[in-house]
């Protein structure tokens, strides 16, 4: 079903308004806007839920958690499965309402809501695989047995730049697992998590195991999700300072948690690497959600003879991006999440000018609208300047040469993050040398893109705890019981 962004708020039933709690849409008379970051215009006026609906959502998870443990992994995937099939049945619609509250260019958006079911899909079957063990005894007459069993109620408040799939890449294990959930989704994008709700409700998942509750007040819903006593597992996708708060109030009640934090992502071109392989994945990951991304490359490392070529041809390829508002055709850069998020880039960018960067290309607010910054690519970057050291958050790729590999992998390092790397390479003694020896939790080889379904997501240092996806994703869903049975012999 496709409709025009005009009509789809008034018309689309997967447009909501109030929380999602216990099978039920709740709310009270206070409101908050949503805001269009093209055009800076009110798109609807949403509940605005507090802490008491949070522990509302929290209760509604408890008393719903014993039903649906108890059901077969084989039930729990047919319900994940009837989701999946929904969000693939509405993708033009939840991508139309991720861009006009996020503001990401539509095909971009169509690609979330595709990658964010993905997860709901691949749970659904991994459900199926949580395996225990028999471990050998050291007495005849005991057997020892080891089972997985969910860890309870799980809660998650998620971030604004990806509203689709940091809500399924946390929901969907937990819910494969047997854990029921409650997610606090970013005021700045409510509307595509409610409609994920809705498309829960659709597929008949019972009341009570998936609950959203949507509102402003971030530090008291906050704290109940993080010191609720019937919460047994929290996890966070956002900035290390804010992480760091959540985990300490984690701690009041010995929460298991998942964090997934900042980053400053070294991309690396060595002197072998293929130069214009390495301008696609930089292109990529770079400007993908306007540079808007946890894992987009921060700092572009180049080997000092390429740096003349590359820079050349990664700015010719720069130049040529449509930049505009998301919902207009073959638009590849929208605009950043708010005008102040437009204002901390273009403070990033005069610092690092100031202390000798060049602009290759762009460095300025672009006309379109406060919150459109231009595609932007600097050289003469040191790793001193501000563009290298702090996360960027917008479409800024700061250019630094090295020497060789000592060099780089020692000033790739050279940070307290370490969630995401990059390098092209084609000699197979360095690719292995250096991927070893780089610092974080995720390294793509050739690639610019890494993320999926399949594979671990998370970093190492002050970029996180724990991962997401893959096998290991529903791990921190469950908890590892031991049984010990004896009196097996006469």
């Amino acid at each position: 079903m496709t409709l025009s962004a005009a009509s789809l708020l008034s018309d689309s039933k997967l447009v909501k308004t109030k929380s999602y709690i216990n099978g039920q849409w709740v709310g009270h008379e206070k409101q908050f806007p949503v805001v269009n970051p093209a055009d800076q215009s009110v798109l609807i006026q949403v509940a605005d839920g507090d802490a008491l609906q949070t522990e509302l959502a929290v209760e509604a998870a408890h008393d719903a958690l014993a039903n649906w443990r108890g059901l077969t992994a084989n039930v729990r995937a047919d319900y994940l499965r009837k989701w999946f099939d929904l969000m693939m049945a509405h993708q033009d619609e939840l991508a139309m309402i991720m861009t006009l509250e996020q503001g990401k260019p539509l095909a971009e958006a169509k690609g979330e809501v595709k990658y964010g079911a993905s997860f709901v899909e691949w749970y659904a079957e991994e459900g199926k695989r949580i395996y225990g063990d028999t471990i050998p005894s050291l007495g005849s007459h005991q057997r020892i047995l080891v089972m997985k069993q969910p860890i309870g109620v799980a809660a998650a408040i998620t971030p604004w730049n990806f509203p689709n799939s940091m809500i399924t890449r946390k929901a969907a294990p937990a819910l494969a697992a047997g854990c029921t959930f409650v997610i606090r989704p970013a005021e700045t994008t409510p509307l595509s998590a409610l409609a994920l709700a809705e498309l829960a409700d659709q597929a008949g998942i019972p009341a009570g195991v998936f609950n959203v509750v949507v509102g402003t007040d971030a530090q008291a819903m906050g704290e109940v999700l993080t010191q609720h006593p019937k919460v047994a597992k929290f996890s966070f996708t956002g900035s290390t300072g804010v992480g760091k708060k959540l985990m300490a109030q984690c701690a009041t009640t010995v929460k298991k948690f998942t964090m997934e934090l900042g980053g400053n992502a070294p991309f690396i071109v060595f002197d072998d690497a293929d130069i214009g392989a390495a301008i696609e994945g930089a292109i990529a990951s770079k400007y993908r959600n306007a540079g808007q991304t946890c894992v987009c490359a921060n700092r572009f490392f180049v080997q000092e003879s390429k740096v003349k070529e590359f820079t050349e041809k990664f700015a010719q390829a720069v130049a040529s991006l449509p930049m505009g508002a998301g919902m207009e055709p073959g638009v590849e850069i929208g605009p950043l999440i708010h005008p102040e998020a437009q204002q901390q880039v273009k403070q990033l960018v005069e610092q690092s000018v100031s202390q000798g960067a060049k602009v290759v290309l762009g460095g300025q607010p672009h006309a379109l609208g406060p919150a459109f910054y231009q595609p932007t690519i600097l050289s003469d970057v040191t790793v001193a300047m501000p563009v290298a050291q702090k996360e960027i958050f917008g479409p800024v790729a700061p250019i630094i040469a090295f020497k060789d590999e000592a060099d780089v992998i020692a000033k790739a390092n050279d940070s307290e993050f370490g969630l995401a790397a990059y390098f092209y390479a084609r000699d197979l003694g360095r690719v292995w040398r250096v991927a070893e020896a780089l610092e974080y939790g995720i390294v793509g080889i050739n690639e610019g893109i890494i993320s999926n379904a399949a594979a671990p997501f998370g970093g190492v240092k002050q970029s996180g705890i724990g991962r997401e996806g893959s096998k290991y994703g529903i791990e921190d869903y469950l908890e590892t019981k031991y049984l010990c049975i004896g009196g097996i012999t006469d």
